[in-house]
């Protein structure tokens, strides 16, 4: 509890982080299941010497507050009582309340590797977390989860001795490469192997034999379903997407267990990404001579889905779903945060349970490395959509799970908020060169928001143009010759097809390397 002001104990009512125990007959036995509880959870005040009424009120017993403290720290450090102490003197005082004396003990959340504290000597049976409902014993998933997250190196780093490299998708690990030259393109990685390209990217990594196998994070993002299964029996991928009360209940959805896709991570985020950014408006923006289509909300779904892979649990229960619908998105992974809500709100503090992963997609500039993904996300989505974002975890039936929601609640995006979010990228300042329709680029397919005022309202009659050489062709190209088809394109306000006539019409051809040629005329015309 950030906040919680003695003088007002009366106000107070006992709640996921706060509980009130009598102590009357001495230090309460109760006190440590609830000191486990709190410190597997998010933390919480435990008061002793006092009770709770029948209409919830706390009120101070008269008890000997110095006894109970010096009770307390005896049993602290004695490990035959308590697994782990994490406190610190600062947080247990003796405090006056209406004249009596209370003990209160403040007990943070533990530290992962700390984790489980539990009473007794045996974590099976003195493991407990704390809901609404008081302190409840953990159950066996529960208990694991803590086991595994309290390892200082990350889940996902496991090599798999008993696996080799057939267990990948060929497909997969195709277009991750692309994608990583799209980002790279002149990385000396890209001439590697497709082997030692998975060793550098952490995807394999050496066995207890001598020899490279693959890692659960490289099985996670490029393996086949089948294969995945075989380490993760509870693997489970799931989009939904529901635009209407009809009777066929989802309208669109992909599940990694149909058999007809590789039914891995990266496979999975690629397309249920395409699907969640259908339909996003797309404000004309410029940088350089190239149109920007990656808005801040396309990149902030991509930080969203990214962060709900590295922080899942994948040998949880239940599976990975990600939900759209007309009221917005949910993201929900099997696992806990594995630092307080809070503090991952708050921005700058990183632990993702799977970093191997999370280094995975950063290399082709998915995710967020700095510790602010779900800081950016929550600012980003409250500024375009005008309504918070929440993110809660639960314990449902001994499973825990953590649940992003990126509500609308029917708004539309705020097109000036956003384009305010794409600071220096945006060239023309002009207001009026963003309206408030939506329409469709016929090069991208893609719905937009608004046009320059020079843009032609149809490029769809320029395909019946005959191929003769524009004004501004050739004044483009010699003002830029390395300048790129989509460059061109988007300069002069045609589709691909029409420029490939155009140059073709006018002999103009690329000489050299694709990446660093230029343009030339053939025969020049005079």
């Amino acid at each position: 509890m950030a906040e919680f002001d003695l003088s007002k104990l009366g106000e107070y009512r006992e709640h996921n982080q706060l509980e009130a125990k009598k102590a009357k007959g001495g230090f309460p036995g109760s006190f440590w299941e609830t000191y486990s509880a709190f410190a597997n959870t998010d933390g919480g005040i435990i008061l002793l010497g006092v009770r709770e009424e029948k209409d919830g009120r706390l009120v101070p017993e008269d008890v000997d507050a110095e006894k109970l403290e010096k009770d307390f720290w005896n049993m602290v450090n004695n490990r035959q009582k308590i697994s782990a102490n994490i406190v610190t003197r600062s947080m247990v005082k003796i405090e006056p309340v209406d004249g009596k004396n209370i003990l209160v003990v403040r007990v943070p959340r533990a530290e992962r590797a700390a984790r489980p504290v539990y009473v007794g000597t045996d974590p099976k049976s003195g493991t407990y977390r704390r809901n609404h409902e008081g302190d409840y014993h953990c159950s066996l998933d529960e208990m694991s989860l803590m086991f595994r997250d309290a390892a200082y190196v990350t889940q996902d780093a496991k090599v798999l001795d008993k696996m080799d490299m057939t267990v990948f998708c060929k497909d997969t690990v195709k277009g991750y490469r692309n994608f990583f030259r799209s980002t790279h393109t002149n990385h000396l990685w890209n001439n590697e192997d497709d082997e030692m390209f998975l060793r550098k990217i952490g995807a394999i990594g050496i066995g207890e034999d001598g020899k490279y196998h693959p890692t659960a994070a490289g099985l996670l993002m490029f393996g086949y379903e089948y294969e995945i299964t075989r380490e993760f029996p509870n693997y489970f991928l799931d989009y939904q997407e529901n635009r209407s009360l009809g009777a066929t209940r989802w309208t669109d959805r992909i599940v990694s267990t149909s058999g007809d896709w590789s039914g891995n991570v990266f496979d999975f985020v690629i397309e249920a990404l395409r699907r969640m950014q259908q339909g996003l408006k797309v404000p004309f923006v410029l940088k350089g001579n190239l149109r920007v289509d990656d808005t801040p909300i396309h990149k902030l779904l991509r930080e969203a889905i990214t962060n709900a892979c590295v922080h899942a649990d994948f040998y949880g229960r239940q599976g990975l779903v990600v939900q759209k619908s007309e009221e917005g998105y949910r993201l929900s992974n099997p696992g806990t945060v594995r630092i307080s809500i809070s503090d991952a709100i708050e921005g700058g503090i990183s632990d993702p349970r799977n970093g191997i992963m999370l280094k995975i997609f950063s290399l082709i500039e998915f995710g967020e490395r700095a510790g602010s993904g779900l800081s950016g996300i929550c600012k980003r989505w409250e500024k375009v959509y005008h309504t918070p974002v929440t993110i809660e975890e639960t314990h449902k039936d001994g499973v825990d799970r953590t649940i992003l929601t990126l509500s609308t609640r029917g708004n539309e995006q705020d097109v000036e908020a956003m384009l305010e979010l794409y600071g220096d990228m945006i060239e023309s300042s002009d207001p009026q060169t963003v309206q408030d329709s939506t329409r469709i680029d016929p090069q991208t397919d893609q719905k937009t928001v608004g046009k320059p005022q020079n843009e032609p309202q149809n490029r769809i009659h320029e395909e019946n143009e005959p191929p003769n050489e524009p004004p501004k062709l050739l004044e483009a190209i010699k003002m830029n010759p390395k300048i790129t088809k989509a460059a061109l394109s988007e300069m002069l306000g045609v589709s691909s097809s029409t420029l490939k006539r155009w140059l073709k019409a006018n002999n103009i051809v690329w000489v050299g390397h694709s990446k660093n040629g230029h343009w030339e005329t053939l025969n020049p015309q005079k």
